[in-house]
């Protein structure tokens, strides 16, 4: 399904138990200086983000500091985050001019604890090749290296490298809980294109050997999969990258199906294994 860019008023883009991607919460929230920002969502842990600019948070009594610090887009800089405990009232306090920040989430009862990850504590990838028309990097939030700390989520930025080109090739999909081929996640992007008058398509196949669904992506474009092959690319001279947020049915661990008439491209693709492995 694709939601285009739309003034959501700091309410979510994406919210509990939807019908499309029950396991997923998104929101994003804009501020100007000295706005705050509360928010709890019963049953789901989440995770802050902001995308461009600072704000302080606080986790009942866990308190940041000054998180983010990017100027005028996702380019601009690595990202951070903190991890809020499902259910858990947090408080975002905007400390710079403006700022934008992505609220990610995934369905889970247990309550853990907060912490922060700084941009120097990210778990970065990257793979593909231009000969390829693959290359991209990844930098995850809340991938491998928190995984005993996270119940369901992961979150994480993905950029192409270059101009043009597509990413999560070959399709692939996760949509179905079956030991140890394949796992269930519900997925949920946002898309950002450099310049922004940039565009792409999300490509859905919902079954190998038919026809299926393509999305025009613009400036903003949330994307919400439930199940099929999700392939996506950008245009020549544009450069693509999208938030990305997984929700885990029964485990954090996602194993993705590849498409069983593209599966022998990973093959072709330098450096691909290492990228799947990191979303273990």
């Amino acid at each position: 399904m694709h939601i285009p860019p739309f003034d959501n008023r700091n309410a979510p883009i994406v919210d509990v138990d939807d019908a499309c991607v029950p396991l997923n919460y998104f929101n994003i929230v804009k501020l100007t200086n000295g706005q705050a920002f509360e928010y709890a969502v019963p049953g789901y842990e989440t995770c802050i983000v902001p995308a461009t600019g600072t704000v302080d948070v606080d986790v009942e009594g866990f308190a940041v500091s000054a998180l983010g610090g990017r100027g005028v887009d996702v380019w601009d800089g690595e990202p951070e985050g903190v991890y809020v405990p499902s259910g858990g009232r947090a408080t975002m306090v905007c400390t710079s001019d403006s700022a934008e920040v992505f609220v990610a989430g995934a369905k889970y009862d247990t309550v853990l604890e907060p912490f922060v990850v700084r941009n120097d504590e990210l778990d970065m990838v990257q793979y593909g090749s231009d000969d390829t028309k693959t290359h991209r990097k990844i930098k995850h939030i809340l991938g491998t290296k928190y995984h005993g700390k996270v119940g369901r989520l992961l979150v994480s930025e993905l950029f192409t490298v270059g101009q043009g080109g597509w990413s999560g090739f070959p399709s692939h999909k996760h949509d179905t809980d079956r030991l140890p081929l394949e796992t269930r996640h519900d997925e949920t992007y946002n898309f950002r294109f450099r310049p922004n008058h940039g565009s792409g398509v999300q490509m859905l196949q919902r079954e190998d050997g038919k026809p299926g669904d393509a999305y025009h992506l613009v400036d903003g474009s949330t994307i919400c999969l439930d199940r099929g092959y999700h392939p996506c690319a950008v245009l020549p001279g544009y450069e693509m990258y999208y938030f990305t947020i997984l929700g885990g049915l029964s485990q954090r661990s996602l194993i993705q199906y590849f498409q069983p008439s593209h599966a022998d491209q990973i093959e072709t693709i330098p450096g691909i294994k290492d990228m799947i492995a990191k979303f273990k």
